[in-house]
């Protein structure tokens, strides 16, 4: 179940994510693309801050700080800097071939600093849509040049970003990693207000309706909406897996252009799509890291860190129910012990006997073997008869 809805989490993320090109072609003509960001991390920040309380945001530990900061710092403030400013000279098709390499650099970062395991199969699917996505790319036409480094800074920006959340979505909830991550990163873009400023009331201000709605809708969908949904999927994932369904992205965006600005998609972009789409469904391995699919999960209403004490609590308590299970049972059952016998003698047979009949110990069940506080029991049964 929870791989289920982490998959159609990311999906939303994918369609979300995918709706924010056409509204950003739309809304950069007004504020431009340092006034768009500032415009668009404040609204999501804003949405996110009406829905903390309800949602039961904690502070968060002053430990993780820099993780957080690092979020806010390469996933907000830094990505949307660096593409909005290279995609004032670099064609569209080459910074969306760009964009879409994050993933790449995700996974490398993801077995690197995560201990992440990919597979062949993965990497090849990861080949094959981006080979889709770059069909996409050259469709809207290559260019290649120094400004190009600057989008692909956003990319690698957006890989860092996905795998600092990775360890934070352990301890937190996917809304709580998104908030933190998002004020970080409204807090370090606070220096390019005057862009906004200008946009809206400066002198020969040029934001209209259109440019102002095409914000609110970036601020509220993609960025609030669209990384509550990805922080939700990515908890339930290792980073390679929930990352190459985002190759899809410029595949969505071609369906959400034609629907929203008219944009009709010709062949290439058609078929790469279907590579992208092929792509993605190769990569998307059967198999979930062990530990992955229920992380997260039902991390609401815990404190930072308790999630880490369950394992061995778990244990114990299965530990306790195996021991009451079994052991009154060894009691009943044993025979009574023989006078004549020797004590020691008598414990032997008993503990060779319940070997035979336990058939190794509570090992043999998937549990601790607690052995020796069964011979204990055994013992003290065993003088408690003698006794009589």
């Amino acid at each position: 179940m929870n791989t289920k809805s982490a998959s159609f989490a990311a999906a939303g993320t994918v369609l979300l994510w995918a709706s924010a090109f056409p509204a950003i072609t739309v809304a950069v003509r007004g504020f431009g693309p340092a006034g768009l960001a500032v415009a668009r991390l404040a609204v999501a920040s804003a949405v996110l801050a009406l829905a903390a309380p309800l949602m039961g945001v904690r502070r968060p530990k002053l430990g993780d700080l820099p993780l957080i900061v690092l979020c806010g710092l390469a996933g907000m403030t830094g990505y949307q800097l660096l593409l909005n400013a290279g995609e004032r000279v670099v064609p569209a098709g080459t910074a969306s071939l760009l964009v879409a390499t994050a993933p790449v650099y995700a996974s490398l970062l993801a077995v690197a600093f995560l201990g992440e395991r990919s597979s062949r199969r993965r990497w090849a699917g990861s080949a094959v849509a981006l080979a889709g996505t770059a069909l996409i790319a050259a469709s809207h036409g290559l260019g290649f040049g120094a400004s190009a480094l600057v989008v692909l800074g956003a990319a690698v920006l957006q890989g860092v970003f996905h795998t600092a959340q990775k360890p934070l979505l352990a301890r937190y909830t996917g809304f709580e990693v998104t908030a933190y991550a998002m004020w970080a990163g409204t807090l370090f873009i606070l220096p390019w207000t005057g862009s906004l400023v200008r946009a809206l009331w400066g002198p020969g201000a040029h934001a209209g309706g259109a440019a102002i709605g095409s914000a609110v809708f970036l601020g509220v969908a993609p960025s609030a909406a669209g990384f509550v949904l990805w922080a939700y999927a990515l908890a339930r994932m290792d980073v390679g897996r929930a990352t190459v369904s985002l190759y899809l992205v410029p595949a969505a965006a071609i369906g959400i252009a034609l629907a929203w600005l008219g944009q009709v998609p010709g062949p290439a972009e058609l078929i790469g799509g279907a590579i992208a789409l092929a792509g993605v469904i190769l990569a998307r391995d059967s198999r979930v890291p062990a530990g992955d699919e229920d992380r997260g999960h039902g991390q609401a209403g815990r404190g930072p860190g308790q999630q880490h004490q369950q394992g061995p609590a778990r244990g114990q308590q299965v530990r306790r129910r195996v021991q009451r299970a079994h052991l009154p049972g060894r009691l009943q059952q044993r025979e009574p012990a023989e006078p004549a016998v020797p004590r020691g003698r008598q414990q032997g047979q008993d503990a060779r006997h319940q070997d035979d009949r336990d058939g190794g110990g509570d090992a043999a069940r998937g549990v601790p073997d607690d052995r020796a506080e069964g011979q204990a029991e055994q013992r003290a049964y065993a003088e408690q008869q003698a006794g009589r």
